[in-house]
């Protein structure tokens, strides 16, 4: 499955901003995840969202601010993100897990498929 990541942008802090991931197949197979990369550093979860969106997790810096969702018929996953902080800048990238046993997961290598990522940028 192909992935692309959109919706990132400038925004200053405080403000919200939600990022759409659109696969070019099904994902209702997939464990679907975001994560952010700065330069020089390794991709850190987001948020990961279960086969049957009823669950997710969160990344602890992001919890209570940032949603994850999922729409298997337009085979789409968002991320919305509200009360952005300096700290929430980086590279998105949404990604797709084939990983059984597991209901949702922040492992970046339990992730086999990845979208190109979208840049966010927090600015005041």
């Amino acid at each position: 499955v192909q992935l692309q990541a959109s919706g990132g942008g400038l925004v200053q802090p405080g403000d919200s901003l939600r990022l759409s991931c659109a696969a070019s197949g099904r994902i209702s197979t997939y464990i679907m995840g975001w994560f952010r990369q700065t330069p020089g550093k390794a991709r850190k979860f987001v948020a990961s969202i279960s086969r049957d969106g009823l669950g997710a997790t969160y990344g602890e810096s992001v919890k209570g601010r940032f949603t994850v969702s999922r729409d298997d018929v337009k085979n789409t996953v968002n991320l919305q993100m509200n009360s952005l902080k300096f700290d929430d800048e980086g590279i998105y990238y949404c990604a797709a897990s084939n990983e059984r046993g597991a209901y949702t997961t922040a492992a970046p290598s339990d992730y086999d498929y990845w979208g190109q990522g979208t840049q966010v940028t927090v600015s005041s």
